[in-house]
C-alpha cells in the first residue's frame, strides 16, 4: 500500500512573522522556512505504518516554489521513500492545491492520504476536506490514532466532546492533530541519504489542473496590541470598570 503525504513549506514556526510594509502580505524575504509541523506529524506516521509492515512506500509531496525541494528533502530524511514536487511561482489557494492533489492520487493510487490538519501560515483547514471530496473517499480529520487492519483503517479522532473513534474503508484521507505522535529526530546519515533519492518535479499544466485563484487578499494587517491589565482593590470597582468598558464598546 502506497502512502501519499502532502507536506508545506511555511514560516517556521519559532520565527515572529512580520507583514509586509505595503500590506500585501508577510515578509518571508530572509526569514527561515521549515516544513508545516501538523504535515511533519503526518510524515511520521506514515513513516511508522511503514516499519510496521501496513504500507509498503511512502511518498512526499509539495506545491509550490522550487525551494519546496528542501522541505521534501526532510520529508525523506524522516522516512520518506520518494518526493514530487508540482512547482509553481503562483499562489496557490487550498481547492487549487486539493485538485493538484487529487490529480496525483489518480496517477499514483495511494491506499491512504495523510495530511496535516491545517498549515500554520493560513490556518485554513480545507485541503483535506476538499480531496476528499474531490476524489469522493472516505475521510477521518483530526487523528489522535491511526490503525490499519487489512483494507480498513480505525481513526480515533478528537472532537470537542472527547474522542470519536471511525473506521474506513481503504483508500482514504486522514488529517492529523497535534497528539497522533512525536516526529523523529533528523540524523545527519539519514539527511545524506535523502539527497540520493528520488525527486520528480512537474507543472501543473501536466497534471491538466487549472490553479486559478478565486479569493482575493484586499490587504494584510498585525493584530492591534493588547492593552495592559490593571489591578483593582475590590468588587466594586471591579464592576465600575466592567460598566465603563461596556459603554465604550
Amino acid at each position: 500500500m502506497k502512502v501519499l503525504v502532502p507536506v508545506k513549506r511555511v514560516v517556521d514556526y519559532n520565527v515572529k512573522v512580520r507583514v509586509k510594509s505595503d500590506g500585501t502580505g508577510v515578509d518571508i524575504a530572509n526569514v527561515k522556512m521549515s516544513m508545516n509541523p501538523f504535515d511533519e506529524i503526518a510524515i511520521e506516521e506514515a513513516v511508522r505504518l511503514k516499519e510496521k509492515g501496513a504500507a509498503t512506500e511512502v511518498i512526499a509531496v509539495s506545491c509550490g516554489v522550487t525551494q519546496c525541494q528542501e522541505t521534501l528533502r526532510t520529508a525523506m530524511a524522516i522516512g520518506a521513500d520518494r518526493a514530487i514536487l508540482v512547482e509553481t511561482p503562483d499562489e496557490l489557494q487550498p481547492l487549487a492545491v486539493a485538485k493538484l492533489l487529487k490529480a496525483l492520487v489518480e496517477k499514483e493510487q495511494p491506499g491512504l492520504v495523510i495530511l496535516g490538519k491545517q498549515a500554520i501560515d493560513d490556518d485554513c483547514n480545507q485541503t483535506g476536506q476538499m480531496l476528499a471530496a474531490l476524489c469522493d473517499l472516505p475521510q477521518a480529520t483530526f487523528a489522535s490514532k491511526v490503525e490499519v487492519t487489512g483494507d480498513k483503517v480505525n481513526v480515533t479522532r478528537e472532537v470537542d466532546g472527547g474522542l470519536e473513534t471511525v473506521t474506513l474503508t481503504l483508500p482514504a484521507v486522514i488529517t492529523t492533530d497535534l497528539r497522533l505522535n512525536e516526529p523523529r529526530y533528523v540524523t545527519l546519515p539519514n539527511i545524506m541519504k535523502a539527497k540520493k533519492k528520488q525527486m520528480d518535479v512537474v507543472k501543473p499544466a501536466d497534471l491538466g489542473v487549472d490553479i486559478k485563484a478565486h479569493l482575493k487578499t484586499l490587504s494584510v494587517k498585525e493584530p492591534p496590541q493588547r492593552s495592559a491589565g490593571i489591578k483593582v482593590p475590590d468588587v466594586a470597582t471591579l464592576v465600575d470598570k466592567l460598566k465603563n468598558v461596556s459603554k465604550v464598546i
